[in-house]
Parts: structure tokens; sequence; C-alpha cells
């Protein structure tokens, strides 16, 4: 059964529309607020998308901005109605960082992520088995693993089983696809899922050989998100995470472009997935 929508995605969408309608009627945000008796605090969340609004406060504020329109009207309110709630991943609220909590909010909205990961298997694509072998050495107890582990597995049904499927692109590391996470079964058993997302149409798995040499990106891994109705985002992984939008344009492109060089350095489809199943084969597994 395909996710329903999440209230994260109304959220989104009242935040681009009531930014936008604020700034074409020419108001800051601390005009617009005393404009419909609000503080200032407030607008900022509904405008970063943080809190819900009240169908009563989504039509002060069309009022304010003079959206009169009743079929635009009629499009916020059902989008306010349907903001209440709180998102799919809340409920690992225990083993989320705030930042990551809300690049998912980002990664949820989007409609192509481009990925490159030096090091492992991205967990968008991981077996339970590899997530937990991935785990293991952090010296977590059994409960927080199951927990982390559960999180991946629902964010890639989510992802991969949406009726609006996400257009994804990974580019990973021959030494990704190469080390030994879990032993040589729990390895075979990741090459084989990655062999099964390769064939959908709606993913791409990409190989950064050894001898594509030095780029840009050798120290670590990052996301670049897509969107029809907003700029372009860009996670760097690490510890704590960082997301950088239009408020760092020159970082942005410095990404863009390095997954551009990436992607040419990268084997092509075929090639790609020829080279995944020569080293699960040369497992010796099953």
């Amino acid at each position: 059964m395909a996710p329903s929508v999440d209230p994260s995605l109304n959220r989104r969408k009242l935040r681009i529309a009531l930014r936008q309608a604020r700034e074409d009627a020419g108001y800051t945000q601390r005009e617009a607020a005393e404009r419909v008796e609000w503080s200032q605090s407030k607008l900022i969340r509904v405008e970063t998308g943080a809190v819900s609004i009240s169908v009563s406060d989504l039509r002060a504020l069309a009022h304010v901005y003079e959206i009169t329109d009743p079929a635009a009207v009629a499009e916020l309110e059902e989008a306010a109605r349907g903001s209440k709630g709180p998102s799919w991943w809340s409920g690992y609220h225990d083993v989320l960082s705030p930042q990551f909590a809300q690049y998912l909010g980002y990664e949820t909205a989007a409609v192509r992520l481009h990925t490159y990961n030096p090091i492992v298997v991205p967990g968008h694509l991981q077996t339970r088995d590899y997530a937990k072998a991935l785990l293991a050495p952090r010296g977590l107890d059994d409960d927080r693993v199951n927990r982390v582990v559960e999180l991946r597995m629902e964010r890639q049904s989510r992802m991969f089983e949406a009726a609006e499927r996400l257009s994804s692109v990974f580019i990973l590391d021959e030494a990704a696809v190469r080390r030994e996470i879990g032993g040589k079964e729990v390895l075979a058993g990741q090459l084989q899922q990655l062999l099964d997302f390769g064939a959908r149409s709606d993913v791409t798995i990409l190989v950064l050989p050894f001898t594509a040499g030095a780029h840009y990106s050798t120290l670590g891994s990052f996301v670049l998100l897509g969107f029809t109705d907003d700029k372009d985002l860009l996670y760097l992984e690490h510890a704590a995470g960082s997301m950088t939008g239009g408020e760092d344009v020159e970082l942005l492109k410095r990404y863009q472009k390095c997954y551009q060089d990436i992607r040419e350095r990268a084997l092509d489809e075929s090639e790609s997935l020829g080279l995944i199943d020569r080293i699960k084969q040369g497992l010796g597994v099953g």
C-alpha cells in the first residue's frame, strides 16, 4: 500500500506559497505578523514549515496578502487541514538528530536525489543485515540499533514504494561495494540488493572506479535534492549533518559541479552493475 501524504509535505506547500504571497504583497515578516496580530516568531515558524497552521489563521493571512482566487484559497485551506499531525519519522525522535529530521522533511518532498558515497552503501539502499553490521562498532545497545535499523527500513520503503517515486542516482565509490561490512555473506546480500534496485526504472546505480583518481569530494558523502517548486538543496553527511540551499549558492554550485565531475568519471550503468555482480560472484557465497 502506498504511504499517505505526510503532513510535512502540506506544511512545506504552505511555507512556499505563503512566503511567496507575502513577498508579492510587499510585506516584511514583521509587517505581515503585525497585520494579523501574531508574533513575528509565529510567522517565521509557519514560513519555515516548522509548525502547522489552522484554517482560520490561513484565511487571515490570505486576506492580508489579498489572495482572492477561490480555487487558490481552497487549495491552501486543504493544505492547512492536512498540515496537522506528526510526520512519519516523529516516532523515531529518540534516534534522530534535529538536523537529520529536518533533512528527512526535504527528502520526502524532493522529486530527484543525486548522491555520492565514498565509503559504504548509503542508508537508502542498505539491507537490514548490512545496516546492523555497520552500526555494530558504535557500541550501541541492541534496542537502539534496532530502532535505527527500523528507521532506515521505513525510510527505504516509503521512498521506493510511494505512488510518486523519487528519481534517484546513487554513485558509489568502488571501495563502498568492496568493503566487507558484516563479512562475505552480508556483503553478498547487500550487493544483490544493489543489483535489484539497479534494475528499477526510477533508480540508477553507478560505481566510481579506483582508476578515477582524485576529485573534489574524496573526503565525504553528500546528497543533492531537487524540487519542482523550490531551490535545490545540498546535504553534507557527517556526524552532525548540515544543509545548505539558497543561502550558500557558491557551495551548492561547487557540489553540483563536483557531482557532474564524479558522474562523468563513473562507469556507466551497465558497467557498474556488471562490476557489482562480479564482486558478488567473487565472494564465493551461495
